[in-house]
């Protein structure tokens, strides 16, 4: 295992990423500040390229390959928002890329893959390894494997998002990130660290899948069955070593929320601040309103300077309305 990623990571990772990636809006919602006490600042990285902060890691890491590496290509798994960032990176460097996505994965970004011109090869999510699948077919095509999360390089693409918020904002007292496999989070929490070290960093799972909580209150990771929320970004089963390692040194707490109130976070998205963001993205959101009204954290939550990574927009559309009109 390579060393932990640090900050001047992220520095020479933004450096990559000047001119190809979005530095997405910061957005402020005078409603949510009167509602919740706080004063709310969103990174929406629903508004980067492939609709998710995604395309950060993915093309960090394809951009150091060397010419080899290129001439091969990059294979990676992903329930669609890495699939689509490796697919455009790949695009943008000139080189080849396969996809391992599971047929459940969302139609708009099965669409949006394949628009990028990947190949993606479709498994089962709930009966075949996606890791197994991923790591044979690299085998076989001599392609360099590029894992959605447990990876130096995409952990420090994804940390470039807190970096910006924060050089945007100022030092902030809490960051809400939200929770699948760890890279937005190890990455976010690797920024604050560095540019806010009394900021409180919590990263925010489904409460279908909340391994990542379990890990850390074990001490190491734990491994889950696939979870069944509609926050399909999050359906991961296990933290990474890479992840887990920086999450356990600098997080300082891990949520969990319902789906219920990812839906009252997307609604809260689409009626107030016109934004459509899909489930996994309202993850960060909705535990940040969810401390706000615990009758204990009342007075603490008035007036803090609250972050809030707002991960992706890609949702299929007919699933966005049947989720609101459900709630």
């Amino acid at each position: 295992m390579r060393s932990l990623p640090t900050y001047q990571d992220i520095l020479a990772a933004a450096y990559r990423l000047e001119g190809h990636a979005h530095r997405t809006p910061v957005l402020r919602s005078a409603t949510a500040d009167a509602r919740w006490g706080a004063q709310f600042f969103f990174k929406c990285e629903n508004f980067q390229r492939t609709g998710a902060f995604k395309f950060r890691g993915a093309f960090n890491a394809l951009a150091k390959f060397d010419a080899a590496q290129r001439s091969a290509g990059a294979i990676a798994f992903s329930s669609g928002n890495h699939a689509q960032a490796v697919a455009l990176a790949a695009r943008l460097l000139a080189m080849p890329a396969l996809i391992v996505m599971p047929q459940d994965a969302p139609a708009a970004k099965l669409a949006a893959t394949r628009g990028y011109d990947a190949e993606v090869v479709l498994y089962d999510r709930f009966t075949e390894d996606r890791v197994a699948l991923a790591q044979r077919l690299a085998a076989e095509r001599g392609m360099t494997l590029i894992p959605p999360y447990d990876h130096p390089d995409v952990i420090a693409g994804q940390g470039t998002a807190v970096k910006e918020l924060m050089e945007e904002t100022g030092p902030l007292d809490r960051l809400y990130v939200c929770l699948g496999g760890g890279g937005l989070t190890s990455g976010s929490a690797l920024a604050a660290r560095a540019l806010a070290p009394q900021c409180q960093v919590y990263g925010v799972e489904p409460e279908a899948g909340n391994d990542g909580q379990q890990s850390l209150r074990a001490g190491h990771i734990v491994h889950i069955a696939t979870p069944k929320t509609i926050a399909d970004g999050a359906q991961t089963q296990h933290l990474g070593a890479y992840t887990f390692a920086i999450i356990q040194r600098d997080v300082t707490g891990i949520l969990t929320v319902s789906d219920a109130q990812l839906i009252e976070a997307m609604r809260f998205f689409a009626e107030r601040m016109k934004m459509v963001v899909e489930p996994t993205g309202c993850l960060a959101f909705a535990a940040a309103c969810a401390a706000s009204e615990a009758s204990e954290a009342e007075r603490a939550m008035q007036g803090v300077r609250v972050g809030v990574i707002v991960s992706g927009g890609n949702v299929d559309m007919a699933r966005y309305a049947e989720l609101l009109a459900a709630c």
